[in-house]
């Protein structure tokens, strides 16, 4: 059995290739908001079942879950950003699928300009957060990535039923 035995890192690749998943990521979220801002109330309140979450609390969710983990978890207060860890409560006010859209954009640029200006230093940084009554210590990357897999994650899911309803998802 041969060992793994790690490359040496070269930082110009590992810089391009971050270029290309983050280049990539923002045409996700053009592609999610395209798929979105048509959307009627009707056609927003789509669920598989009535078990799962609708189709725009389910937006509202990627919105909350971005600017909680780059805003408040990051500690990078923002007012735009504070007000968008409020969506996608079971109680949040219904948004029209431009709504939906464009905070999909504003957190999307929000997480883009960090990512632009963050050096490997800052990357490795990290903050505490509390989960189920835990505190653990997160480096700005591992959220960088947890949120790229929750964007998939429920973009999966946003797909699914749109799908499943005859509706044009996104274009991936």
């Amino acid at each position: 059995m041969r060992a793994f035995v790690r490359p040496e890192r070269d930082m110009q690749t590992e810089h391009a290739t971050l270029g290309v998943i983050y280049e990539n990521w923002r045409g996700y979220n053009a592609k999610l908001g395209r798929a979105i801002a048509p959307l009627t109330a009707e056609q927003l309140a789509l669920q598989p079942t009535p078990h799962i979450w609708p189709l725009e609390q389910i937006v509202q969710h990627i919105i909350s879950v971005r600017a909680g983990w780059f805003s408040a978890t990051l500690q990078d207060e923002d007012a735009a950003m504070a007000a968008y860890i409020e969506w996608g409560q079971r109680d949040s006010p219904s948004r029209s699928g431009a709504e939906l859209a464009h905070a999909l954009d504003e957190t999307w640029a929000f997480i883009e300009s960090r990512l632009a200006r963050w050096t490997p230093e800052e990357c490795a940084m990290t903050f505490p957060d509390e989960w189920e009554g835990q505190v653990t210590d997160v480096s700005r990357s591992w959220v960088i990535y947890h949120v790229l897999e929750h964007d998939l994650h429920h973009g999966g899911e946003v797909s699914l039923i749109l799908g499943m309803n005859g509706l044009a998802g996104p274009d991936i």
